[in-house]
């Protein structure tokens, strides 16, 4: 064997030894191949934080056949990922398997694509130990803040807790904002929208925003009417129109946090199913001959680096052109700049080759391997486009001294929107109601008189900040400095495991393990939990892989203080003095009549009997507004009868779709199989055919009398004919192709307009 590439995981082996050929063997180690021992510190404080690590359980025989590989080859590449982690594996690999330096060779790779891999077999370098030292300075400091904070843990709360470095921080987080949401106390404000008629009888709305030059607050509806009382029939004057032309840039391309956010929003994903995707689309999906087979269709996902090489930029701008004409291309290449923080190792998240475009590799990808894709597709075309322009138009009236306000525009030039448009967090209502609306506002000119047709008083409250999403909290450990790309689901995922937070719905909540824990670390480890400290120790965790200080030097200031933390904490509590108190509900035990209390699982909160296990009643926990929303939910009444009762036939949902079944269950249990016609005759008998839904959730065809008549087929009848031998012609299931009813006759199309009925 000439030459051994070793890579992290066995996905990513088999792409890259599809574009190196039989000169190279590319093997996986799956990860890391040492690490701290779990059974102790593994950290010898006293000797300069020097770290014991081991070959990780499990892990031998591999490690034995890498030996074995290494030791036959000529040249061993380490091929792990481009970043800190990656580069540690390397570091672990390298000492593992006793490879010396001169047939040590480091290779990393921004995307999984033929050329940039053949480039980096032909640039190696050497490992970056700066690089390792960073990482080891995080494995390091996260283990003497997990294993010393931990016991005090068990001994004041309860056994089994685990304390972490950044992972008690994003608990703190959730903890605080639930406390600001309980603390905060609505506040009533009014607006007042004036409904006003132009000469030529044209309808526009105008909100007061003030009285002279100052703002005024509605905080009563006794404000309202002293300040309508006060207008009385006063005419409404036009004093200004503001017409300007707006340009709107387009957003960067992603970086590891604002596609997590924007996937959360838009696509509905958890960061650790958006992470799990983004690897399979990095690693290489096999698009069929035609595409080149086996490709890495994205960039490395875990970046905060908003730099596009200038290739790749090249390559964007001449699809731009080529797709949406000259004028969507900006003047001058976009550049965006990335935060001073940021790691720029590698690129901002884009794909490998522009080219592929999402419809074209759609049928080679899963569901959620296709919607990433596109979005990050997406995202990064746009992020090279011109920006959008609009007509803008902003109309003020004075009303007896009181300033009412509308405004409104429309898109001149679509620009990057003809692609893309970045989704945002939703607003409180007080924030998001002068927003300009989209639409073109009458003809109106400066002192032109309106006459008021009406007016629109509307109460509101203020309300109080929404609960942190997984998107929302993302952004926000971003904002402060809070971990980074790598860190981000891993931490998400650890706090909901370990109960600290649990999901409602999209919501991330605190549990009352939660918020004990946060109280004890706050109380006792404030320097631990505080946000502004652990960025300031990412800074510094930074500026070891710079070269700017030592990992000696970083344990060494953190631990002095951390030490006293603990002797002080230890000192004040003793064992067992903490309950974590269940919370009530008013739900009663059915089994034993005890009051149950709430607890949380994997599908996430439900009501528990507090005598587990004696008695193991559980139930689903609802809240009033939803038992409510399901009393009120109309039910939808069929226009036949119940053949067995004569009762009402109403539509229910069940696990194999929905279905009619009469309104006097379960006296009378007679359901019927919900149809709907298609517009095609029967092709056997000439009664009509219907869609139904099968026992696995898919749509298919049958005769209206079936099993009379035993017509039926899973691909869709259409009222087309074969121009061969006159047969109907069938809808292949998934596909714009299109066969005739007879096998032997063979004639297919692939025109799409050929159809008119629609599928259900």
């Amino acid at each position: 064997m000439a030459n051994l590439v070793i890579v992290e995981s066995p996905a990513k082996a088999s792409t890259i030894k599809s574009y190196l050929g039989s000169n190279y063997k590319v093997v996986a180690s799956k990860g890391h191949v040492r690490d701290l021992p779990k059974s102790s510190l593994g950290v010898d404080i006293e000797n300069n934080f020097e770290a014991h690590y081991i070959n990780i359980r499990g892990k031998g025989d591999l490690i034995k056949a890498l030996k074995k590989d290494a030791k036959s080859a000529n040249k061993v590449f380490l091929a792990t990922d481009p970043d800190r982690e990656g580069e540690a594996i390397s570091w672990h690999l390298a000492t593992a398997l006793d490879l010396p330096p001169e047939k040590c060779y480091r290779v990393a790779f921004n995307e999984i694509t033929k050329a940039a891999i053949k480039e980096a077999i032909k640039n190696p370098r050497e490992i970056d130990e700066e690089l390792v030292n960073s990482q080891q300075a995080r494995r390091i400091l996260d283990r003497i803040v997990g294993y010393k904070i931990s016991p005090f843990l068990w001994k004041s709360v309860k056994s089994g807790l685990s304390g972490g470095r950044v992972q008690s921080v994003a608990t703190r987080i959730i903890v605080d904002r639930e406390a600001e949401i309980k603390a905060f106390v609505p506040q009533e404000y009014w607006t007042v929208d004036a409904l006003l008629s132009t000469s030529e009888n044209k309808l526009v709305k105008a909100r007061l925003i003030g009285k002279g030059k100052g703002k005024i607050k509605l905080s009563s509806k006794a404000d309202v009417d002293a300040v309508l009382s006060d207008i009385g029939n006063s005419a409404f004057l036009c004093t200004s129109v503001k017409k300007a032309a707006k340009t709107k840039q387009p957003t960067p391309p992603f970086t590891t946090s604002t596609m997590q956010q924007e996937a959360s929003r838009k696509l509905n994903f958890q960061s650790q199913r958006i992470m799990r995707v983004a690897q399979e689309l990095y690693e290489g999906v096999n698009l069929g001959a035609e595409n080149g087979g086996v490709q890495g269709l994205i960039t490395y996902m875990r970046t905060d680096s908003l730099r596009i090489s200038a290739d790749a930029q090249a390559a964007a701008l001449e699809l731009i052109a080529e797709k949406y004409g000259e004028g969507y291309c900006p003047s001058r290449p976009r550049v965006y700049k990335t935060k001073s923080n940021a790691q720029d190792a590698h690129e901002a998240i884009r794909p490998s080759n522009v080219k592929l475009e999402p419809a074209t590799v759609r049928k080679y990808l899963s569901a959620d391997q296709y919607k990433l894709y596109k979005l990050i597709w997406d995202r990064f075309v746009a992020s090279q486009m011109a920006s959008a322009v609009f007509d803008t138009e902003t109309i003020e009236f004075d009303a007896n001294g009181y300033i009412f306000r509308t405004s409104g525009y429309t898109i001149k030039f679509q620009g990057y929107m003809a692609v893309y448009e970045e989704s945002l967090d939703e607003m409180p209502a007080q924030d998001n109601e002068n927003v300009e609306k989209n639409e073109k506002l009458p003809v109106i000119n400066e002192k032109d008189l309106l006459v008021r047709k009406d007016y629109d008083n509307i109460q509101h409250y203020t309300e109080a900040p929404p609960r942190f999403n997984e998107a929302s909290l993302i952004k926000f450990m971003e904002e402060k400095g809070i971990g980074r790309p790598s860190t981000y689901t891993p931490i998400i995922t650890t706090i909901i495991a370990r109960n600290y937070v649990a999901r409602e719905g999209k919501s991330l909540i605190p549990t009352t393990l939660g918020e004990v824990t946060t109280k004890l670390m706050v109380e006792n480890f404030p320097e631990v939990v505080d946000y502004e400290f652990t960025a300031q120790m990412e800074d510094k965790l930074d500026g070891i892989a710079r070269g700017d200080s030592t990992v000696e030097k970083v344990l060494g200031d953190f631990y002095v203080g951390f030490e006293k933390s603990l002797e002080a904490a230890n000192e004040s509590l003793n064992a067992g003095n903490i309950e974590v108190v269940a919370e009530e509900t008013d739900i009663i035990c059915e089994k034993c009549g005890s009051k149950m209390v709430v607890k949380n699982g994997r599908f996430g909160r439900f009501a528990a009997c507090p005598n587990y296990p004696t008695c193991k009643n559980t139930k689903p926990l609802t809240k009033p507004e939803d038992e409510e929303k399901k009393e009120k939910k109309p039910q939808i009444v069929a226009d036949f009868k119940c053949e067995l009762c004569g009762g009402d036939m109403v539509l229910r949902s069940g696990r194999y779709g929905t279905f009619y079944a009469c309104a006097n269950y379960p006296k009378c249990k007679f359901t019927k199989q919900r149809v709907k016609e298609i517009g095609v005759d029967c092709p056997k008998c000439g009664a009509k055919v219907v869609s139904k839904i099968g026992r696995n959730k898919t749509v298919f065809y049958s005769c209206e009398r079936y099993p009379d008549c035993d017509f039926s087929t899973w691909d869709m009848p259409t009222n087309e004919k074969c121009p061969n031998c006159g047969k109907m012609l069938f809808r292949k299931k998934g596909k714009d192709l299109y066969v005739c009813q007879d096998k032997d006759c063979g004639y297919k199309t692939e025109a799409p307009a050929l159809v008119s009925t629609e599928e259900n």
